[in-house]
């Protein structure tokens, strides 16, 4: 996969270098360029933002810098006409903005995005970018996605990248020691469910005991704990995620779990009882 990245901040990026990321960059799995938005500049302050159209506190960034640097690493022509039903090619580049007034980047969003050969990222700061620069390039045919992490708002878009970044590569064959570590993580697969709790040795810490299921050697019943430990940790903290799943392809066993949590499984979905 190449990477693209864009910011006022590159040296931000520096921490890719390491643990997983950095080690995936050595063996060539991901190649990953970091560009100063700056250099798309043309006077002496080297300029990215001006003052709000309408007025309003803050600097927004313009689109004049952004679309220099975007059509040369997007390679779209500066004649290129406008097409408002322009499709993206199969195999073009994927432009990702995030921004806290889009919408919310999941799992799903991390593994469609993960199967793409190369992305470019695009960090804004201040009040946020131009509205005409992902609407200029979705009309030239590129794939452009804007994407918030939460219902919050940072200082800039880096943090977010980072996010992104670590969720779509980790999900790339030979990214992670074990590809078996990411099969029953929070969020994976069409019925997704939190992730059950984890232990490791020793199995009493500080008068604390594991769950005795863990240590009795009967994997079936370990799996099964495990299942029901998720079942229920996601209706506590996230029903949302139980209200999605699809009952007919719940097991028994599931089924009966949901129905002792309070939840009738008898429709298409999960709906919570009281």
């Amino acid at each position: 996969m190449d990477i693209d990245i864009v910011s006022v901040f590159p040296e931000y990026f520096d921490v890719l270098n390491l643990s997983l990321f950095g080690k995936a960059m050595e063996r060539g799995l991901v190649t990953v360029r970091v560009h100063n938005l700056r250099d798309w500049t043309h006077d002496v302050h080297q300029s990215v933002d001006d003052t709000p159209v309408g007025g309003g506190a803050g600097m927004v960034m313009k689109p004049e810098v952004w679309a220099e640097c975007l059509d040369e690493l997007l390679d779209v022509p500066v004649d290129a006409p406008a097409d408002a039903d322009a499709a993206p090619s199969p195999g073009s580049p994927v432009l990702i903005f995030p921004n806290p007034s889009a919408p919310l980047f999941t799992q799903q969003c991390a593994t469609e995005l993960s199967h793409a050969e190369h992305l470019v990222f695009g960090c804004g700061r201040y009040e946020g970018y131009d509205a005409r620069i992902p609407q200029y390039y979705r009309e030239r045919g590129v794939d452009v996605r804007e994407y918030s992490i939460g219902d919050y708002v940072l200082n800039g878009g880096e943090v977010a990248v980072s996010v992104m970044l670590e969720a779509i590569t980790r999900l790339l064959p030979g990214f992670m020691g074990n590809a078996d570590s990411i099969v029953e993580e929070s969020y994976t697969g069409a019925n997704a469910l939190l992730e059950h709790s984890q232990y490791t040795k020793p199995a009493t810490w500080r008068g604390m005991a594991v769950p005795p299921v863990l240590i009795s050697g009967d994997h079936g019943k370990v799996d099964r704990f495990r299942r029901d430990e998720a079942l229920g940790k996601t209706s506590r903290l996230r029903p949302d995620l139980i209200a999605r799943l699809d009952c007919a392809a719940l097991g028994k066993a599931d089924r009966k779990t949901l129905m002792a949590l309070g939840w009738e499984v008898s429709g298409a979905h999960p709906r919570r009882l009281g």
